[in-house]
């Protein structure tokens, strides 16, 4: 079966297609700000443009419609070998066939700078895996630089409910509910007398497992809540000399080297690399996901700092409110 065809132009449909739909009020992602997060080399080598304005569309067929928006494509870097065109508008029926709700979005074709082929490597070994890059390339996984922009591509999709389209041909879909876990990177340290009382506040039977402050005296400390059905709640707070490359673009006064890892660890960890995990680990994951993204912005309101998804980008304050709401979190609580 052929994706997006007629929506992109035919010099640019076998590339690996990024699909990213259009934000809640309408404006295009950046996708910039997303590849700035992955690559260190990002630039437009020709900026793309957007004309706004009502003007007639020509054609006996299209009397009396008028054009809102014509876009006009870039090219930009991304990494070392590779380029990214857009981006092109999709309409809601190729999106709809994608299986992606939205009613708009922008893609980008990803292809090397030379035009060629980049060298893949042998069969997958296993075809099951979080992302479905395995079940995508059956024959010949790719490699190096390809994997990173597709393992990108990939969490650029599921960060904005969009999808890939492998080789032009072959459409990825992640589910956006699988982006858990959450770090805080803030200029301020909590001790666990802070932190602890607010983990139990979600899960009453939290408590400390490790506590062995540096030689600075920065707290290096973490903690654990158990669930008998929801799996576990990790808090682990350190000192760290990196921090996420997405931070890069903020000035150094917003965040700071406090690093605050809320992770979720299921009763069965083997189903995170599933691209198809049970019903049972998908209720869990959502209960989980709401409890770490309310313990996440009660630590970000005390002590500010900048927060960072699990696919190393940043974490807006719409999407967190996206993730604390309970109508799809099937509950406030997790099962203790």
């Amino acid at each position: 079966m052929t994706y997006l065809t007629g929506a992109i132009p035919a010099e640019h449909a076998s590339g690996h297609i990024l699909v990213l739909p259009l934000t809640r009020s309408g404006e295009p992602v950046s996708v910039v700000e997303l590849a700035s997060a992955w690559f260190s080399d990002v630039a437009w080598l020709r900026e793309a443009s957007r004309v706004t304005g009502a003007r007639p569309m020509t054609g006996a067929r299209f009397r009396g419609m008028t054009q809102t928006e014509t876009v006009v494509p870039g090219l930009m870097r991304l990494g070392e070998s590779h380029l990214a065109h857009g981006p092109f508008p999709i309409g809601a029926a190729h999106l709809q066939e994608l299986g992606v709700a939205a009613e708009k979005a922008d893609a980008y074709s990803l292809a090397r700078t030379d035009g060629l082929r980049d060298v893949r490597g042998p069969a997958p070994a296993s075809y099951d895996d979080r992302d479905g890059i395995a079940r995508t390339f059956p024959q010949a996984l790719p490699q190096g630089e390809e994997l990173r922009m597709i393992q990108w591509a990939v969490a650029a999709a599921r960060k904005t409910a969009g999808a890939v389209v492998a080789d032009g041909r072959s459409p990825l879909v992640p589910d956006q509910a699988a982006s858990v876990n959450l770090s805080l990177y803030s200029a301020h340290a909590l001790t666990i007398v802070d932190v602890l009382p607010m983990l139990r506040a979600l899960i009453a039977t939290a408590d400390v497992t490790v506590d062995q402050p540096t030689a600075d005296g920065s707290p290096h400390y973490q903690l654990v809540g158990s669930t008998a059905y929801d799996g576990s709640i990790v808090v682990e707070v350190e000192r760290v000399d990196r921090v996420p490359r997405a931070l890069g673009s903020l000035d150094w006064r917003a965040y700071g080297p406090f690093a605050y890892r809320m992770n979720w660890v299921p009763a069965d960890p083997y189903e995170l690399e599933m691209e198809q995990p049970s019903g049972l680990h998908a209720i869990a994951r959502a209960r989980m996901r709401a409890s770490i993204a309310r313990l996440a912005v009660a630590l970000q309101s005390r002590i500010a700092g900048v927060l960072v998804d699990d696919g190393g980008f940043l974490a807006a304050p719409d999407e967190m409110e996206a993730r604390t709401d309970p109508s799809g979190a099937g509950g406030s609580r997790a099962w203790v």
